[in-house]
């Protein structure tokens, strides 16, 4: 408990006054001892007449979300979680790092009332509700002179360069990272009239990943830097094209098979992501019962033929 109450102090969701009060109403036996950091962070909302929110059924209005830059939200840990008589109401896990809160109150001219949330379910829910990359293309959106030419009539030389831009490497990098994390089997990026999906896939079904609005006007950099990634021509726009890319992430490397295909509205990217650590399964780890797994080893047994798999 005591080592709990010493990382939340560091951290700023509990001053030094308050988690020598809660140490002293633990010893009277007027609190049970935390087991938790939600633990703590509701006897803290408790303390200052605070909500405590686990954030467990969250649907917050996308029009909220839209009036608070992303790159405060990302970078402070906060979000904006629902409006009620003129004020608005942001998730935070860190009560007494103000600058966050401060700093939106400024920029929109709001009231900012702080409601407590677990650390990692607030990360969570800003992943989820902002999309990837927001902090990114936020950025992008504010960055003088930055300006990505559409696809017809492009100057491949202004593409190569923003490509390159170090924004849009973070925000492909970062779209690799999480479908690694998540043991995504592919990545999916599909370019519509108004808008340019991500999709990864996991465990066979394909999942659609929130990114902001406004990456539909990166579409053709975050292709071209794929392609750069892939070896493959960023000129080539109207003939589909095969690559790789070879990545490296904490201990095992990772293989991934580049197809991009033109579609009617831009350039259509799928990668497949191909583990160096992954071991193939045995038959009987395969998800049959015992009456399958017979019947597939007796074809597998005969001397030809052919077994189809379909999807």
């Amino acid at each position: 408990m005591k080592e709990l109450l010493i990382e939340m102090i560091e951290a700023r969701q509990l001053s030094e006054d308050d988690g020598e009060l809660l140490a002293a109403q633990i010893k009277a036996g007027a609190q049970k001892e935390p087991e938790t950091e939600a633990h703590v962070l509701q006897w803290l909302a408790s303390e200052y007449e605070l909500e405590f929110n686990d954030l467990e059924e969250l649907e917050p209005e996308k029009e909220l979300l839209a009036e608070f830059p992303a790159r405060v939200l990302t970078r402070q840990e906060l979000l904006p979680i629902g409006r009620q008589n003129g004020s608005v109401f942001i998730a935070t896990s860190r009560l007494f790092h103000t600058e966050g809160i401060d700093t939106l109150k400024a920029l929109t001219g709001l009231h900012l009332q702080p409601v407590l949330a677990p650390t990692e379910a607030l990360r969570k829910q800003i992943k989820q509700q902002l999309g990837v990359g927001a902090e990114t293309i936020d950025q992008l959106e504010e960055e003088a002179g930055f300006e990505v030419l559409a696809e017809e009539g492009a100057d491949d030389g202004d593409l190569d360069s923003a490509a390159a831009d170090a924004s849009i490497i973070r925000f492909v990098n970062q779209v690799l990272k999480d479908a690694i994390e998540i043991n995504s089997s592919d990545i999916h990026l599909e370019p519509f009239e108004d808008e340019f999906r991500i999709r990864y896939r996991v465990d066979g079904v394909l999942q659609e990943i929130p990114v902001p609005a406004t990456i539909k006007r990166f579409q053709p950099a975050i292709v071209s830097r794929i392609k750069i990634l892939s070896q493959l021509n960023i000129a080539e726009k109207r003939l589909p094209q095969d690559g790789r890319i070879k990545l490296r992430t904490g201990e095992f490397d990772v293989d991934v098979r580049v197809s991009v295909i033109p579609m009617l509205h831009g350039e259509a990217v799928v990668m497949r992501l191909l583990r160096q650590d992954s071991s193939l399964r045995p038959i009987a780890e395969l998800g049959m019962n015992a009456e399958e797994v017979e019947k597939f080893s007796k074809v597998l047994s005969l001397p030809h033929g052919i077994a189809l798999v379909t999807g």
